[in-house]
């Protein structure tokens, strides 16, 4: 435990603002989670999709290792991952793949591990890879892994907004807290927005809701906004069976109409921050907190 808690303070002080090179970019989002099985990637998936629909051009970053439940969701199989444009000879697009209302994907696969281990040749490749989404890329959506790591912690750090996955249960609410204790207690993020996932109604939602706002403020100090619920929706499980996004699968669905009214909140001018910059830190403060 004292071994965990010295390298988080070093994360925490690798996560200090630095000046970067103004470079137009997309709003840079962590989906993250206290624990697994709660629908991060599932919400990720629809949630990106739902900002395409209206227009966005959104990219979404599978940086949960190990697994690739977004690209089976999504019907596509990248050929090439992270890894290949930090290693490899492989660009930006290259890596990508096109699935539907033209949201990209990016895979982390094991590139994610190997960020620590970039010497200076290949973090001056990074960074000129970033050129790509200056002009091409509205949203960057990172499904991070679940729980407390190095891993989930550096991409929640590095980004602009951070939405918790949460459902109901006990167990994922006392994990999300867990999640936010360190974000908190190590400065890791201030700009931290709660979604209730598999709600069986309105009171449910605002319930758990209420539990971790109300814990957060009185023990830490620390104020949570609860920006959005999905509903438990049988139709969610009959498109994750046909492999298939729920929100084109079954569009009127509850869960679908959920999931776009979170998507119309995340776009409205007032949730919109400061994008100068943005995709440049991004990776900056990942390097350096993978570092």
């Amino acid at each position: 435990m004292r071994d965990q808690a010295y390298k988080l303070r070093i994360l925490a002080d690798r996560h200090k603002p630095e000046k970067v090179a103004t470079i137009p970019g997309p709003r840079v989002i962590a989906i993250t989670s206290g624990k697994g099985g709660v629908g991060k990637t599932n919400l990720s998936v629809n949630l990106g999709l739902a900002l395409a629909m209206m227009g966005k051009r959104v990219v979404l970053f599978d940086a949960d290792l190990g697994l690739a439940n977004s690209e089976v969701l999504l019907g596509v199989a990248p050929k090439f991952s992270l890894f290949d444009a930090l290693f490899g000879d492989k660009s930006i697009e290259d890596i990508m793949v096109t699935g539907p209302y033209k949201m990209r994907l990016i895979s982390g696969g094991s590139g994610i591990q190997e960020l620590a281990n970039l010497d200076g040749t290949q973090q001056a490749r990074v960074v000129e890879m970033l050129s790509y989404f200056k002009d091409s890329t509205d949203y960057l959506l990172i499904d991070t892994g679940a729980g407390i790591n190095k891993s989930v912690l550096g991409f929640v750090a590095a980004s602009q907004e951070v939405l918790v996955v949460v459902t109901p249960e006990p167990t994922s609410l006392t994990d999300a807290y867990s999640l936010i204790k360190v974000l908190s207690r190590y400065k890791l993020h201030d700009k931290v927005y709660l979604v209730v996932n598999r709600v069986t109604g309105d009171k449910d939602a605002q319930q758990a809701a209420r539990k971790i706002k109300l814990v957060a403020k009185k023990f830490l100090g620390f104020n949570i906004e609860h920006i959005g619920s999905v509903a438990e929706d049988a139709a969610v499980l009959r498109a994750v069976r046909n492999q298939q996004p729920f929100i084109i699968a079954e569009p009127n669905a509850l869960s679908s109409k959920n999931v776009e009214q979170l998507a119309r909140l995340l776009a409205t001018d007032d949730m919109e921050p400061e994008k100068s910059g943005a995709i440049e830190g991004f990776f900056g403060r990942l390097l350096r907190l993978f570092g």
